[in-house]
Formats: structure tokens, sequence, C-alpha cells
């Protein structure tokens, strides 16, 4: 199953707070969103609006562009894996006859 972006986001955060070495705790209060909250958006089980990402992104000092763009580039890599693997050889043509109408008399 494919991932969910609030769950891709989620992760984002909790990685840029735990490089940061910085507790949920401070975070939270720093972003003004309550620690459970936040603990929940981290753990991709709520999803975030645009202004709370904003305030957890400000509180954490990376652009919420940044957040946004590793996310992308998350899901792009997660589809990628998932998507089923074709023995397709490019350089083959493929062939399609035209439509030919029949009339019925």
């Amino acid at each position: 199953m494919a991932a969910l972006l609030r769950e891709v986001i989620g992760d984002v955060l909790r990685r840029a707070r735990t490089s940061q070495g910085r507790t949920l705790r401070e975070v939270s209060d720093t972003a003004r969103v309550s620690l459970g909250y936040l603990s929940e958006v981290e753990r991709g089980r709520k999803e975030a609006s645009s202004e709370l990402l904003s305030a957890i992104c400000g509180a954490l000092d990376v652009p919420l562009s940044q957040v946004l763009s590793d996310a992308g580039e998350e899901l792009a890599h997660q589809e990628l894996a998932a998507a089923p693997v074709t023995n397709i050889d490019v350089s083959t043509k493929v062939v399609i006859p035209q439509a030919v109408s029949m009339a019925v008399a």
C-alpha cells in the first residue's frame, strides 16, 4: 500500500526534530501546538493544516518548502520502489491497426 502524505510529512518532521536533539515538548512549546497533537502529526495520524505545518517548521527553523520537498522526494522514492516490474523491451514497436467501420446493408 502506498504511503500517505501525512505519514511522510510526519517522518520528515520527526527526523528534523531528532537531528536537532530536541524533544516534542520543546518544539510544541515553541510552535504553540499541543504536545499530543504534534506527536499525532509526527506519527502520521493527523493531517496538519498549512498553518500548523508553518508553525512547526518555524519552531524547527526549517523552511516549509524544504519539508515539502523532502516529503515529495520520499514519496517518489516509495512509489518507484512499489512500481511493478515489467519486462518489456523498450525497443519493441507496437502497431495498432486503424479502426474500420462496417456498413450493414
